[in-house]
């Protein structure tokens, strides 16, 4: 099953392994995409679907120093040197679009102010150019400036669009802005986008609004986190959250819900899966921690799917010919993931 087509949105998948998106801080200065993001890419181009590292929307919110971003012009063209080379190999690409909200700082953008749902900052320090530092204190957005930030989700959908993407993944997990919104654990608000699920889930379903209006629902994904407590990140209820958002989800018609199933920390637990394909009815995309096998297993049982690979298909370019073949697989190097240049980023043997 993990080998068979896929109807996905606009798309038809050859394969059901995707590549997750992996944060890899390979972007040039002015958060632009290179040469060597578009032959990391290529590589992998035999997944069913690869979705990008997340994507700035709009100046002023990094939160990774080196990420790319796609509201200018030049980084639009210099994308377009990734898609071409994805589509050269027959591939299919999704960028994932993100503001990081309250995980940015004002010493990696310039001074630009921090926001988020609420004035809380993340526990601990962050990566800056002077070294690390504590998370700033966000600026609590008032319902006058988010329709600001939704309008900035719409136009990068259109400018990935522009620069040759398939689609886009609107980014609502791992603790920024979206999931920030999302769960209660970060959104103490009182007004209508904070206390009940329904008003904290207002910003999300906002944005997908947008971005459907803007590029069409068929090229449109969304990924959630409910259980991940990365960025200081919890929810009292984490399976009811997906249960609601599942639901509604399906009066958006996406091309798939992403969903990861567990904490980076194991800290929160519970089973999300269930109750997600229980309650949505279009394509899911399950992701965390799968082999290969267990990966088979859940699409064949109907459980999901499709199933995104992180590290395993970051080490293994041909990730989707080594499951066919049941070859052995490369180890990732962690002590890579966020360096600069082609070592543990595009040197990875393919078979």
């Amino acid at each position: 099953m993990l080998l068979n087509p896929l109807t996905l949105g606009a798309l038809t998948l050859p394969n059901r392994i995707l590549l997750a998106p992996l944060t890899r801080t390979r972007a040039d200065a002015g958060h632009l995409p290179n040469a060597l993001m578009a032959e990391y890419y290529a590589q992998r181009a035999s997944g069913g679907l690869l979705i990008t590292e997340c994507t700035m929307v709009s100046e002023g919110t990094s939160a990774f120093i080196a990420e790319p971003g796609v509201y200018s012009e030049a980084q639009i063209q210099a994308w377009k040197l990734t898609t071409d080379a994805v589509h050269a190999k027959g591939g299919r690409i999704f960028m994932q679009i993100w503001h990081a909200g309250r995980a940015a700082h004002p010493d990696i953008n310039a001074g630009a102010r921090t926001v988020s749902s609420s004035a809380t900052a993340i526990e601990g320090e962050i990566h800056t150019p002077a070294g690390e530092v504590p998370h700033a204190v966000p600026h609590a957005l008032t319902a006058e400036e988010i329709p600001t930030i939704v309008a900035a989700f719409a136009q990068a959908a259109s400018n990935a669009i522009a620069a040759g993407f398939d689609g886009v993944e609107v980014h609502g997990a791992n603790g920024y802005l979206i999931d920030q919104f999302l769960r209660d654990g970060c959104n103490q608000r009182t007004d209508g986008y904070g206390g009940s699920v329904e008003n904290r889930a207002r910003f999300l379903f906002e944005v997908l609004t947008a971005v459907t209006a803007a590029i069409g629902s068929e090229r449109v994904g969304v990924r959630l986190s409910p259980l991940n407590s990365f960025n200081s990140m919890k929810d009292s209820d984490p399976v009811g959250l997906v249960g609601f958002l599942a639901d509604k989800l399906n009066a958006f018609n996406l091309a798939y819900l992403h969903l990861m199933r567990a904490d980076f920390f194991g800290v929160q637990k519970g089973d999300v899966e269930t109750i997600a394909r229980e309650k949505y009815k279009g394509v899911l995309i399950g992701n965390m921690g799968y082999t290969a096998d267990e990966a088979e297993a859940a699409i064949t049982a109907g459980k999901l799917d499709a199933v995104a690979f992180g590290t395993s298909f970051l080490a293994n370019p041909d990730l989707p010919a080594r499951i066919k073949t049941q070859a052995t697989l490369n180890t990732p190097d962690s002590a890579t993931f966020y360096t600069p240049g082609a070592k543990g980023y595009t040197d990875y043997a393919a078979l």
